[in-house]
């Protein structure tokens, strides 16, 4: 079963009309985590991940969920994308989908490789159906400050650049902090076409609530500034989300020392965590940021959303 919770269910029921989706179909209880948005052929699309089958049939491995949507509150699913190469054998996922010369572009991680997972790159007409990078994976640091590893990709264009920012952890394996990158914009996003910006990270946890983790960076435009949203904590710690501005896209600095997007309260359906934030901008303006949430400590994982406004050139959560 889908659910793309626009009214009632039985797992929830919030009482008015927000989006609420979880995916059951891989293991029974809904699990859909990592979400991105695009406004694409006259629909919203979402990727988002799905879990290795719980019934370890068919590529018993982490996938890529696409679900569709004409309201932003109902979804329906309508494709997966699951291992096609042998760099994706054991998963893929964290998707981030951006529309460029009237294609989806997605950006992905390899899944279960420990400091060798990487960034990947495959480019679609339809955003169903995907052509991958001939060059995957097309990006993973450099450097003796991290491991090596690289997920959790967001891209936006910068100049007449495409500027990619990632995850990464420090050699120890304990710190996840965040990096960026670049490539042409008139690029094929390949592996040669990427350099590392800097040989430091560009955020890393510093904050009480940041914990030791980082991750999921999510950046939208205004005005002159580039806004990033990321996750602070690992999952369920409760991890919640921030929020840094850059006028460079390399120098960033917090706009509040306290979560613009904390956890939900006792009882509520985010209280374990409201994470691994994603920027949706609709076709009128308007922007949204999506995030994954849970109150059973991970058992299950919802995806949701909120309204971004901006008030004196900053961004709030609206009510």
């Amino acid at each position: 079963m889908l659910l793309g919770i626009g009214t009632t269910n039985a797992h929830a029921a919030p009482s008015v009309r927000q989006m609420r989706f979880g995916d059951s179909t891989r293991i029974g209880r809904p699990f859909a985590k990592d979400p991105s948005a695009v406004w694409f052929g006259g629909r919203y699309l979402m990727y988002y991940s799905v879990p290795a089958f719980a019934d370890k049939r068919g590529d018993n491995a982490w996938g890529i969920g696409i679900a569709q949507s004409k309201n932003l509150v109902d979804w329906e699913k309508v494709a997966e994308i699951s291992p096609g190469a042998p760099y994706e054998a054991k998963g893929l996922c964290a998707p981030n989908a951006i529309v460029l010369k009237g294609r989806v572009h997605l950006f992905y991680q390899t899944y279960g490789n420990g400091p060798k997972d990487a960034i990947c790159h495959a480019v679609s007409n339809d955003g169903i159906h995907f052509e991958r990078n001939a060059s995957n994976p097309v990006f993973r640091p450099h450097g003796d400050w991290n491991c090596g590893r690289a997920i959790d990709a967001e891209i936006i264009p910068f100049g007449k650049k495409l500027m990619l920012y990632c995850a990464t952890r420090d050699p120890e394996f304990k710190v996840q902090m965040l990096l960026a990158a670049s490539a042409p914009l008139d690029s094929d996003f390949g592996a040669a076409s990427w350099t590392q910006a800097v040989d430091a990270p560009i955020l890393k946890p510093e904050l009480p609530w940041e914990r030791k983790c980082i991750e999921a960076p999510a950046v939208v435009r205004h005005g002159k500034k580039l806004f990033m949203f990321y996750a602070g904590g690992y999952n369920n710690e409760p991890q919640q989300i921030g929020c840094a501005e850059s006028t460079d896209g390399l120098t960033w600095k917090r706009i509040s020392q306290e979560p613009i997007l904390p956890n939900g309260k006792p009882g509520e359906w985010n209280s374990s965590e409201s994470g691994h934030p994603g920027i949706l901008q609709a076709p009128d303006g308007s922007t949204y940021l999506l995030y994954q949430g849970n109150n059973d400590k991970g058992k299950t994982w919802y995806l949701s959303m909120v309204k971004i406004v901006w008030r004196q050139g900053r961004p709030v959560i609206k009510p």
